[in-house]
């Protein structure tokens, strides 16, 4: 954004509240038309908004977020294919499903994990296909990573290579964009303090200039 652009949009996120935790500062609005929600990044799981990672970073509160089209299941296994703990009997914000061989369920929690780890070679864990598993995913609000398989080792790939390097915010308001870090300062990109795979400007989190580590979403 153009620096006018910026300061415009830090003063109204400044004069609105988060509907989550009520708080002033809130920089994410609803892209559903007519619904003026708006809330913070680390509060959204909280308030089962989605936001999906790709293209243009829409995001949506809980009753217009996008929800899942299955075929009714013909087995009963409530149980999550990732962590093997029980699901929900029916698919929600916190159970999700595999489009493609619709009988998969896990937990968001757990495919967001499998989702970073696994990289390009994500896919559902049950049927192992990628398409139109990774599509919904992405849809559903789900962060993928271009990188190769936690699992795989890669000698040329040195520790500092791997650390995440570009702010998540939904609406990002670093006048150098996404990819642009200080060491200090509002510019200064934040892990999260679980995954370190998602990362945040200070002035595009919630938290300012506060001390308190940052976490993302997913964890």
């Amino acid at each position: 954004f153009p620096v006018g652009d910026t300061r415009r949009i830090i003063r109204e996120a400044a004069n609105k509240t988060c509907f989550i935790c009520c708080k002033m500062g809130a920089t994410i609005t609803c892209c559903q038309t007519g619904c003026d929600r708006t809330f913070h990044l680390p509060c959204a799981p909280d308030g089962q908004c989605v936001t999906q990672y790709f293209g243009a970073y829409r995001s949506f509160c809980w009753e217009h977020r996008p929800q899942q089209a299955l075929r009714p299941r013909p087995s009963q296994d409530n149980t999550c294919t990732i962590c093997l703990d029980t699901v929900e009997d029916n698919i929600s914000y916190k159970t999700m499903a595999c489009p493609a061989c619709q009988d998969a369920r896990f937990h968001r929690h757990c495919i967001q994990r499998l989702a970073l780890h696994a990289g390009i070679d994500f896919r559902c864990p049950r049927c192992l296909k990628q398409e139109p598993f990774m599509t919904e995913m992405l849809t559903m609000g789900i962060r993928l990573s271009k990188r190769p398989p936690s699992w795989q080792s890669d000698p040329e790939v040195g520790p500092s290579d791997q650390r995440h390097g570009r702010c998540d915010a939904t609406t990002c308001l670093c006048p150098g964009g996404r990819e642009h870090t200080e060491a200090h300062g509002p510019w200064q990109l934040r892990l999260c303090s679980s995954c370190a795979a998602e990362g945040i400007h200070r002035l595009c989190s919630a938290l300012g200039n506060s001390t308190c580590s940052w976490e993302c979403s997913t964890c």
